[in-house]
Formats: structure tokens, C-alpha cells, sequence
């Protein structure tokens, strides 16, 4: 079982942690954030709690049954109903269901607690599971695409609100 946990302030060690401990697992797949991103963590943590609060992102930790951070799920770009969907599952929970659960959950709170209509998501040709993810997600290849200068697909999912569910 997991969680999703909306980012937070206080989040920022845990997940500095994370994406060092997983930076070359998650450099084979898509393209590395480059030292910036490390040496200014701080600011940009700042950063994107400020998106969140201008209700332009939609950020979440994802955490497994031990109370780990085992990756992370985010809803960008948000505009008119519409959003970009990202994720990453750090390595050591690889494999086990927990992207496509996060993604299932993000879209369930998309469709519900934020009001999406549609969510738009791309990945590499190579990246098997993303696209297994996102095929088990409900979303539809709809166009090519070039994703960290490599071969990929565009992707879209309609949303439907559960009537009762918020």
C-alpha cells in the first residue's frame, strides 16, 4: 500500500536524499537534472511549493507501507482543465506496482480534488515501463514525440470525477 503526500516544506531533506540516492538509476531512463539542481535544491524546493500554492502544479511524495519516500508524482502545467503528468519511482521500490498505483491515485485526485478534465504524460520509446504504466493508467498514445532527445510518445487520459469521491 502506499500514500501520496502533497509536497511540502518540510519535505525537502527526505527528498534531496532521494533523488542523490537515485540519480544514476534514474539517468539510464530520462535525462539526468544536472549538478544545478543539486547545489540549488533549496531554492528550487522553494520554487515549486510557491507553483503549488499558485495552483499552477500539483506536487506529491509518494510513500510506501514502511513510511519511505519511494518516488514521486506530479501534475504540471496546469491550465484549463489540463496537465502534464510526471513521475519517478526510486529504484530499491522499482518493480513492484508502485508507479502504477502513484499514477492511479494522482489521476483519482486530478479528476477530483483539483478538477482536471485531462492529463497529457510522455516518455522514451526505451522506457517500457513508463509506457506499461501508463497503458495500465487508462492513457492513449496520440502522437510521437521526443522525450530527452530520444524517440518517444505523447500520451492523454480523459478524467471522470466518481460521483461522491473528493
Amino acid at each position: 500500500m502506499l500514500r501520496l503526500e502533497r509536497l511540502r516544506a518540510d519535505h525537502a531533506p527526505a527528498l534531496l536524499a532521494f533523488e542523490r540516492e537515485n540519480r544514476e538509476y534514474f539517468a539510464r531512463t530520462i535525462s539526468d537534472r544536472g549538478d544545478a539542481y543539486f547545489e540549488e535544491f533549496a531554492s528550487l524546493h522553494r520554487a515549486r511549493l510557491a507553483e503549488q500554492d499558485a495552483g499552477v502544479c500539483h506536487f506529491h511524495l509518494v510513500v510506501d507501507d514502511q513510511g519511505e519516500l519511494a518516488g514521486r508524482v506530479n501534475l504540471v502545467d496546469v491550465a484549463e482543465g489540463n496537465a502534464e503528468l510526471g513521475y519517478r519511482i526510486g529504484e530499491r521500490a522499482a518493480g513492484r506496482g508502485m508507479a502504477t498505483a502513484a499514477v492511479k491515485e494522482v489521476c483519482r485526485l486530478a479528476a477530483t480534488a483539483y478538477g482536471l478534465s485531462t492529463l497529457t504524460a510522455y516518455t522514451a520509446l526505451h522506457n517500457v515501463a513508463s509506457m506499461t504504466v501508463l497503458d495500465r493508467n487508462g492513457f492513449t498514445a496520440v502522437a510521437d514525440a521526443t522525450v530527452g532527445g530520444h524517440p518517444g510518445l505523447r500520451y492523454r487520459r480523459r478524467l471522470v470525477a466518481e460521483p461522491g469521491r473528493r
